[in-house]
Protein backbone atom coordinates (compact mmCIF):
# COMPACT_ATOMS: atom_id res chain seq x y z
CA UNK A 1 0.00 0.00 0.00
CA UNK A 2 0.96 3.43 -0.71
CA UNK A 3 0.04 6.89 1.13
CA UNK A 4 0.84 9.90 0.11
CA UNK A 5 0.07 12.91 2.80
CA UNK A 6 -0.48 16.11 1.71
CA UNK A 7 0.36 18.59 4.92
CA UNK A 8 2.13 21.49 5.90
CA UNK A 9 4.09 19.46 8.35
CA UNK A 10 4.31 15.82 6.04
CA UNK A 11 7.51 15.01 8.58
CA UNK A 12 5.19 14.92 11.25
CA UNK A 13 3.05 11.91 9.60
CA UNK A 14 6.05 10.23 9.09
CA UNK A 15 7.72 10.38 12.40
CA UNK A 16 4.87 8.78 13.85
CA UNK A 17 4.75 6.27 11.41
CA UNK A 18 8.45 5.30 12.20
CA UNK A 19 7.65 3.18 14.99
CA UNK A 20 6.10 -0.03 16.05
CA UNK A 21 3.99 -2.02 13.70
CA UNK A 22 3.81 0.58 11.20
CA UNK A 23 7.50 1.21 10.93
CA UNK A 24 7.84 -2.28 10.42
CA UNK A 25 5.29 -2.56 7.85
CA UNK A 26 7.33 -0.04 6.29
CA UNK A 27 10.65 -2.10 6.67
CA UNK A 28 8.78 -5.01 5.27
CA UNK A 29 7.96 -3.14 2.28
CA UNK A 30 4.25 -3.63 3.43
CA UNK A 31 3.19 0.60 3.65
CA UNK A 32 5.17 3.36 1.59
CA UNK A 33 4.87 6.82 2.72
CA UNK A 34 5.22 10.25 0.80
CA UNK A 35 4.74 13.09 2.36
CA UNK A 36 3.65 16.51 -0.01
CA UNK A 37 3.99 20.60 1.20
CA UNK A 38 2.05 22.69 -0.80
CA UNK A 39 4.09 25.19 0.03
CA UNK A 40 6.31 24.16 -2.17
CA UNK A 41 4.15 24.64 -4.99
CA UNK A 42 2.60 27.99 -3.72
CA UNK A 43 3.51 31.36 -5.48
CA UNK A 44 5.11 34.24 -5.21
CA UNK A 45 8.38 35.50 -2.15
CA UNK A 46 6.27 33.92 0.46
CA UNK A 47 5.07 30.87 -0.86
CA UNK A 48 1.79 31.83 0.51
CA UNK A 49 -0.57 29.20 1.33
CA UNK A 50 -3.06 30.98 3.47
CA UNK A 51 -5.35 34.24 3.47
CA UNK A 52 -8.47 35.34 4.78
CA UNK A 53 -11.90 34.25 4.72
CA UNK A 54 -14.30 35.95 2.14
CA UNK A 55 -17.38 37.36 4.32
CA UNK A 56 -15.21 38.24 7.85
CA UNK A 57 -14.52 36.36 10.36
CA UNK A 58 -11.17 34.58 12.51
CA UNK A 59 -8.33 32.72 11.01
CA UNK A 60 -7.56 31.86 7.76
CA UNK A 61 -8.25 29.32 4.78
CA UNK A 62 -6.08 27.72 2.91
CA UNK A 63 -5.62 28.16 -1.01
CA UNK A 64 -6.71 26.47 -3.80
CA UNK A 65 -3.76 26.74 -6.06
CA UNK A 66 -1.29 25.10 -3.39
CA UNK A 67 -2.88 22.36 -2.22
CA UNK A 68 -4.17 21.13 -5.91
CA UNK A 69 -0.42 21.39 -7.51
CA UNK A 70 0.52 19.72 -4.28
CA UNK A 71 -2.74 16.39 -5.08
CA UNK A 72 -1.86 16.31 -8.66
CA UNK A 73 1.75 16.26 -8.27
CA UNK A 74 1.03 13.28 -5.67
CA UNK A 75 -1.16 11.74 -7.98
CA UNK A 76 1.32 12.02 -11.14
CA UNK A 77 3.53 10.29 -8.88
CA UNK A 78 2.51 6.51 -9.52
CA UNK A 79 0.52 4.91 -12.07
CA UNK A 80 -1.70 3.16 -9.41
CA UNK A 81 -5.39 5.19 -9.07
CA UNK A 82 -5.98 7.29 -5.69
CA UNK A 83 -8.81 8.56 -3.64
CA UNK A 84 -7.97 11.70 -2.06
CA UNK A 85 -9.24 11.92 1.36
CA UNK A 86 -9.67 14.92 3.55
CA UNK A 87 -9.78 14.83 7.47
CA UNK A 88 -12.03 17.13 8.56
CA UNK A 89 -14.43 17.18 11.45
CA UNK A 90 -17.18 17.22 8.72
CA UNK A 91 -16.76 14.11 7.88
CA UNK A 92 -17.92 10.41 8.05
CA UNK A 93 -16.72 8.93 11.50
CA UNK A 94 -13.89 6.50 10.85
CA UNK A 95 -15.08 3.35 12.07
CA UNK A 96 -13.16 -0.21 11.61
CA UNK A 97 -15.22 -1.42 8.99
CA UNK A 98 -14.43 1.79 6.93
CA UNK A 99 -10.32 0.93 7.83
CA UNK A 100 -11.10 -2.39 7.32
CA UNK A 101 -11.81 -1.25 3.88
CA UNK A 102 -9.17 1.23 3.18
CA UNK A 103 -6.88 -1.07 3.89
CA UNK A 104 -7.47 -3.13 0.56
CA UNK A 105 -6.95 -0.42 -1.05
CA UNK A 106 -3.79 -0.25 -2.99
CA UNK A 107 -3.44 3.49 -2.50
CA UNK A 108 -4.94 6.82 -1.24
CA UNK A 109 -3.62 10.29 -0.68
CA UNK A 110 -4.50 11.85 2.42
CA UNK A 111 -5.24 15.82 2.59
CA UNK A 112 -4.19 17.64 6.00
CA UNK A 113 -6.20 20.85 6.61
CA UNK A 114 -5.03 23.64 9.30
CA UNK A 115 -6.13 26.91 10.06
CA UNK A 116 -10.17 27.52 9.49
CA UNK A 117 -9.58 24.60 7.04
CA UNK A 118 -9.33 24.60 2.46
CA UNK A 119 -11.42 26.52 0.22
CA UNK A 120 -14.47 24.61 -0.23
CA UNK A 121 -13.55 24.72 -4.25
CA UNK A 122 -10.77 22.52 -3.48
CA UNK A 123 -12.92 20.23 -1.99
CA UNK A 124 -15.88 19.81 -4.47
CA UNK A 125 -13.05 19.74 -7.56
CA UNK A 126 -10.15 17.24 -5.82
CA UNK A 127 -11.45 15.71 -2.59
CA UNK A 128 -12.99 12.13 -2.44
CA UNK A 129 -14.27 11.61 0.81
CA UNK A 130 -14.11 13.00 3.87
CA UNK A 131 -13.52 11.36 7.41
CA UNK A 132 -13.09 12.09 11.01
CA UNK A 133 -12.10 10.50 13.73
CA UNK A 134 -13.77 12.20 16.32
CA UNK A 135 -16.43 15.24 17.43
CA UNK A 136 -13.73 17.22 18.35
CA UNK A 137 -11.22 19.97 16.48
CA UNK A 138 -7.57 19.55 16.19
CA UNK A 139 -5.11 22.46 15.43
CA UNK A 140 -4.52 20.06 11.73
CA UNK A 141 -5.27 17.46 10.23
CA UNK A 142 -1.87 15.38 10.70
CA UNK A 143 -2.80 13.33 13.60
CA UNK A 144 -6.07 12.29 12.21
CA UNK A 145 -3.94 11.37 9.31
CA UNK A 146 -1.31 9.41 11.33
CA UNK A 147 -4.45 7.72 12.77
CA UNK A 148 -5.62 6.38 9.42
CA UNK A 149 -1.77 5.50 8.56
CA UNK A 150 -1.31 3.57 11.85
CA UNK A 151 -4.98 1.53 11.11
CA UNK A 152 -4.74 0.66 7.94
CA UNK A 153 -0.73 -0.35 8.13
CA UNK A 154 -1.91 -2.85 10.82
CA UNK A 155 -3.87 -4.40 8.69
CA UNK A 156 -1.53 -5.51 5.59
CA UNK A 157 -0.98 -8.76 5.56
CA UNK A 158 2.64 -9.23 7.27
CA UNK A 159 2.43 -6.15 9.50
CA UNK A 160 1.13 -8.23 12.65
CA UNK A 161 3.66 -10.78 14.28
CA UNK A 162 0.66 -12.53 14.88
CA UNK A 163 -2.47 -12.10 12.41
CA UNK A 164 -4.67 -13.43 14.83
CA UNK A 165 -4.15 -10.31 16.94
CA UNK A 166 -5.81 -8.25 14.56
CA UNK A 167 -9.13 -10.21 14.44
CA UNK A 168 -9.46 -10.45 18.17
CA UNK A 169 -9.44 -6.37 18.52
CA UNK A 170 -12.08 -4.42 19.64
CA UNK A 171 -15.40 -3.97 16.73
CA UNK A 172 -13.57 -7.02 14.61
CA UNK A 173 -15.54 -10.20 16.45
CA UNK A 174 -19.19 -8.77 15.65
CA UNK A 175 -18.47 -5.28 16.19
CA UNK A 176 -17.85 -5.98 20.39
CA UNK A 177 -15.47 -4.01 22.62
CA UNK A 178 -12.34 -6.52 23.40
CA UNK A 179 -12.92 -8.42 26.39
CA UNK A 180 -10.32 -7.84 29.56
CA UNK A 181 -6.93 -9.74 29.09
CA UNK A 182 -4.57 -10.93 32.09
CA UNK A 183 -0.72 -11.91 32.18
CA UNK A 184 1.51 -12.70 34.54
CA UNK A 185 1.66 -13.02 37.78
CA UNK A 186 -0.82 -14.61 39.04
CA UNK A 187 -1.43 -13.10 42.28
CA UNK A 188 -0.87 -9.98 42.58
CA UNK A 189 -2.16 -6.71 45.41
CA UNK A 190 -4.48 -5.70 42.45
CA UNK A 191 -6.34 -8.35 42.00
CA UNK A 192 -6.55 -12.38 40.73
CA UNK A 193 -6.18 -13.63 37.48
CA UNK A 194 -9.61 -14.99 36.85
CA UNK A 195 -9.54 -18.81 37.23
CA UNK A 196 -11.31 -19.77 34.18
CA UNK A 197 -7.86 -18.07 32.14
CA UNK A 198 -5.70 -20.82 33.63
CA UNK A 199 -8.06 -23.95 33.02
CA UNK A 200 -6.66 -24.87 30.37
CA UNK A 201 -10.37 -25.02 28.64
CA UNK A 202 -10.31 -23.25 25.80
CA UNK A 203 -14.21 -23.73 25.31
CA UNK A 204 -14.64 -22.30 28.56
CA UNK A 205 -11.69 -19.46 28.05
CA UNK A 206 -13.49 -18.69 24.76
CA UNK A 207 -17.04 -18.68 26.62
CA UNK A 208 -15.76 -16.15 29.32
CA UNK A 209 -14.10 -13.66 26.79
CA UNK A 210 -16.94 -13.75 24.43
CA UNK A 211 -19.09 -12.87 27.57
CA UNK A 212 -17.13 -10.16 28.95
CA UNK A 213 -16.94 -8.64 25.72
CA UNK A 214 -20.35 -8.88 25.98
CA UNK A 215 -20.82 -7.41 29.50
CA UNK A 216 -17.90 -4.54 28.74
CA UNK A 217 -19.85 -3.46 25.04
CA UNK A 218 -22.99 -3.16 27.32
CA UNK A 219 -21.42 -1.23 29.87
CA UNK A 220 -19.47 1.18 27.60
CA UNK A 221 -21.00 1.37 24.15
CA UNK A 222 -24.58 -0.45 24.11
CA UNK A 223 -25.13 1.14 20.69
CA UNK A 224 -22.99 -1.22 19.57
CA UNK A 225 -24.87 -4.18 20.39
CA UNK A 226 -28.22 -3.91 18.11
CA UNK A 227 -25.73 -5.02 14.93
CA UNK A 228 -23.64 -7.71 17.09
CA UNK A 229 -25.51 -10.33 15.80
CA UNK A 230 -26.37 -11.78 19.35
CA UNK A 231 -27.74 -15.24 19.52
CA UNK A 232 -31.17 -15.86 21.69
CA UNK A 233 -29.18 -17.67 24.19
CA UNK A 234 -26.75 -15.15 24.89
CA UNK A 235 -29.57 -12.24 24.61
CA UNK A 236 -31.30 -14.10 27.60
CA UNK A 237 -27.65 -14.48 29.50
CA UNK A 238 -27.13 -11.04 28.65
CA UNK A 239 -30.39 -9.49 30.10
CA UNK A 240 -29.97 -11.34 33.63
CA UNK A 241 -26.45 -10.06 34.38
CA UNK A 242 -25.81 -6.50 36.13
CA UNK A 243 -24.60 -3.74 34.68
CA UNK A 244 -21.40 -3.70 36.16
CA UNK A 245 -19.98 -7.58 36.02
CA UNK A 246 -16.32 -7.52 34.78
CA UNK A 247 -15.77 -10.73 36.59
CA UNK A 248 -18.78 -12.55 35.46
CA UNK A 249 -18.80 -16.20 34.27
Amino acid sequence: MRIDIISLFPEFVAQCAGFGVVGRAQERGLLALRGWNPRDYAQGNYRRVDDRPFGGGPGMVMLVDPLRAAIRAARGADPTPAKVIYLSPQGRPLTQAIVRELATRERMILLCGRYEGVDERLIASEVDEELSIGDYVLSGGELAAAVVVDAVARLQEGALNDAESAAQDSFEADGLLDCPHYTRPVEHETGMVPEVLLSGNHAEIARWRRRQALLRTRERRPDLLAAAGLSAEEVRWLDAQDWVGDEAG
